[in-house]
This record gives structure tokens, sequence and C-alpha cells, in this order.
């Protein structure tokens, strides 16, 4: 297993972390992981409605943002969100994030997410 590039949890920029946030698909991103806890970036990108290169930089910008952990098992990457070092860092604002962007009023990334709900 090996671990790509992450900022320290003292390096964490709210900036960055809610920069990341902002984009509709890497919030969808970030829903499923606190969801399913960890992902393979395979089915992460399941029904985002981007292609594998977007979806790959939407994951880099989690990244370095410090939002997840991404680790790399041969072939295959894996996602975690960072829960402990964000709350450690800024108290609340992931759950915060999460709470709004479930909301009913919230859009779907995409026109098949948006039949899966209804």
């Amino acid at each position: 297993m090996r671990l790509l590039p992450h900022p320290a949890t003292e390096d964490i920029e709210l900036t960055e972390v809610l920069r990341a946030l902002s984009d509709p698909v890497r919030l969808e991103i970030t829903i499923r992981l606190a969801i399913a806890g960890e992902m393979n970036c395979t089915t992460a990108a399941d029904h985002l409605g981007v292609h594998k290169s977007t979806a790959s930089h939407h994951y880099r910008a989690l990244r370095e943002a410090g939002v997840v952990e991404t680790k790399q098992e041969g072939r295959l990457k894996y996602m975690s969100l960072r829960r402990a070092d964000l709350d450690a860092r800024f108290p609340g604002l992931l759950d915060a994030v999460l709470h709004a962007a479930n909301r009913p009023s919230r859009r779907p990334v995409s026109a098949h997410q948006a039949d899966a709900r209804a």
C-alpha cells in the first residue's frame, strides 16, 4: 500500500477546503465517502456523469485540499474522508457542509441521479 502526498493536518487551509467542496461533483464525491467510509476511485465515479480524466482531477483537488486521503493498493486507489483531521482543524465544518448538502433543494449532479432520487 502506498500513500499519495497529502497536506499535514496543520497545513490544511479553510479556503482550500471550501474551494474543493464548492464544486458539485466534488461535493457529491464527499457525500458518497461520508456514507460509504472508503471507496475505490472507480466506484466513487459511478454515475457522476464525468469522464475518467475529469474524475481524476476532482480526486486530486480533494486530496490536495486535505478533504480526502488516497491510498494505492496495486492498480486501485482508495479514498476516505479525513474527518478527524478536518474536525481537529475546523470543528463542525464537514458536518455542516454535509448537512447543508443533503437538504431537499440540492440539485443532483447528473440526470441519472435525478431519476434515482425521484
